[in-house]
Order: C-alpha cells, then sequence, then structure tokens
C-alpha cells in the first residue's frame, strides 16, 4: 500500500514539531491528552476523540501542552490517490485534488472507526487486502459526510509567489538565494520574504528546506540508503540532514525507513 503511511505515538510530550508542511493529505486521532493544534493562522485546542485533517501544502504544527500526556495516530494519504477516490465517489468534478475546509472534526462514530481501521493496519495479522478495503472503506465514509459541508473558498495566490514556490519545489536539492528569487520576481528580499511566508505561513528559506525533507522521505521510502538520500535532498553532510529531518518529522531518518514506522 504505497499510497497509505500511519503512525502511532503512544507518548508525544517529547515528539515536538516545527512548522512544516507535508505532499500528501493527513488524517490524525488524538487518543489520549490534550494538544495544541496550529494550521495555518489558526490555533485549535484538540483532546482525546477529535480527529484533525491537514490539506497537502498547508503549514501546520500539532505539539504537547505543558508537558501534558498525549497520544496519537496519524494517516498520511497520497493527494492523488484520495483525489482519485474522491472523484470515484461524485465529489470531485475532475481527480484534482481540492482542498478540504475542515480542520478539526468531533464525531465519537468517525473516531472509533477511525481506531478501528487503524488497528487493522498496525496488525501484521490482517492480510494486504483487509487493509487496502478497511482503508478505502473508511474514507469513502468519511469523505461522504464531509461533501455536506460548504466547500472551500480558495484563496487566491498572487501569481509571482506561485512561481518562486513551484520553482523552490522543483529545484529544492540545489541553494537558492534570495537574490535569486528577488530578480526573477522583482520584489525587495524584504518584501519578497513578508509576502511569501504571509501567504504560505513559511520564509522562502524555511520552504526550501520543508520541501527538501519531503523530497528525503520520498527517497528514503524508496530504499535509499540515509548518507545518499541526504545528498539527494540537498543536504551537504549526513549529520545536517538528520538534525533537520528530526525537526521536521520528529523521527530520525533510521527511524522513518524502518518497517515499523510505516504500513
Amino acid at each position: 500500500m504505497p499510497h497509505v503511511e500511519l503512525r502511532k505515538i503512544q507518548d508525544a510530550r517529547q515528539v515536538c514539531y516545527a512548522p512544516h508542511s507535508h505532499a500528501h493529505w493527513s488524517l490524525g486521532a488524538v487518543t489520549a491528552g490534550v494538544s495544541t493544534f496550529r494550521y495555518r493562522d489558526a490555533s485549535h485546542q484538540i483532546r482525546a476523540g477529535d480527529l484533525v485533517m491537514m490539506n497537502p501544502h498547508w503549514v501546520h504544527a500539532c505539539n504537547p501542552i505543558a508537558n501534558q500526556p498525549w497520544a496519537y495516530l496519524m494517516l498520511y494519504v497520497d493527494a492523488r490517490w484520495m483525489s482519485e477516490l474522491r472523484y470515484g465517489l461524485g465529489l470531485l468534478p475532475a481527480p484534482e485534488w481540492q482542498d478540504i475546509a475542515t480542520a478539526v472534526i468531533r464525531r465519537p462514530s468517525l473516531f472509533h472507526s477511525f481506531c478501528e481501521m487503524a488497528g487493522g493496519l498496525l496488525d501484521e495479522q490482517v492480510a494486504i487486502e483487509r487493509k487496502r478495503q478497511a482503508v478505502t472503506a473508511y474514507l469513502t465514509t468519511l469523505m461522504s459526510e464531509l461533501a455536506e459541508e460548504p466547500p472551500l473558498a480558495p484563496a487566491p495566490t498572487p501569481e509571482l509567489l506561485a512561481q518562486v514556490a513551484d520553482y523552490l519545489r522543483t529545484h529544492c536539492a540545489r541553494d537558492i538565494s534570495l537574490e535569486e528569487l528577488s530578480q526573477q520576481t522583482g520584489y525587495s528580499t524584504g518584501h519578497l520574504i513578508r509576502a511569501f511566508k504571509q501567504h504560505y505561513g513559511l520564509t522562502p528559506h524555511a520552504y526550501l528546506i520543508d520541501q527538501r525533507i519531503q523530497l528525503g522521505q520520498a527517497v528514503l521510502r524508496q530504499g535509499q540508503p540515509i548518507v545518499e538520500a541526504a545528498l539527494t535532498a540537498g543536504f551537504n553532510d549526513q549529520p545536517h540532514f538528520q538534525r533537520t529531518f528530526k525537526r521536521l518529522v520528529a523521527a530520525t531518518p533510521h527511524q522513518y525507513r524502518a518497517p515499523s514506522f510505516k504500513k
């Protein structure tokens, strides 16, 4: 099931994230305790029984409150696969990603069904076909229920900022200076930093690093050794890659590529 990853954290007090984003769509369940969920420019207090959702490329962070215990499950789903599922259900006009407005869901039936589905994914005795069916069935139910809510009106993205973001994603493995980006846009470096962060939630440099880590995750999933993944993702050395990876993913590259981390 290459389109799905599942992460289980039983004691998240020491699991802290810097603001970051994912190329995939994410769905999480708080299974114990409380936490602060920062999602773009909003902040949510979440607790056991809550579900949270994150659109691809939306900056977020979810961290403990004053060292209080909490635990969670997080499902990461390939955005293209998810778009095709929604399109097949008649919920999208085309099999292309459309952002979801909802950030937090408080419906016990959906929460318990999610935990049951996640338990099956973590069970090594469950056949892969049953796991695939369980994920598809759950997401079908969830998307069908969310379809009753108003769709999210997409915020317009200034063309020059969109070009900068696309350039950073495409060329993230090499060094890109603010001066280079300023020449492309005609913005001063100060104006570029402010405008980009206001729209994307990260400075251009932070966005570049975030894209490098996403690239590192992708090549690790493909089986590339950590030292090669570091170079592929644009890092000069493995220790720098590992420190940055841990800060954004809250796991080391070795932990991330371990069979027990991904299902």
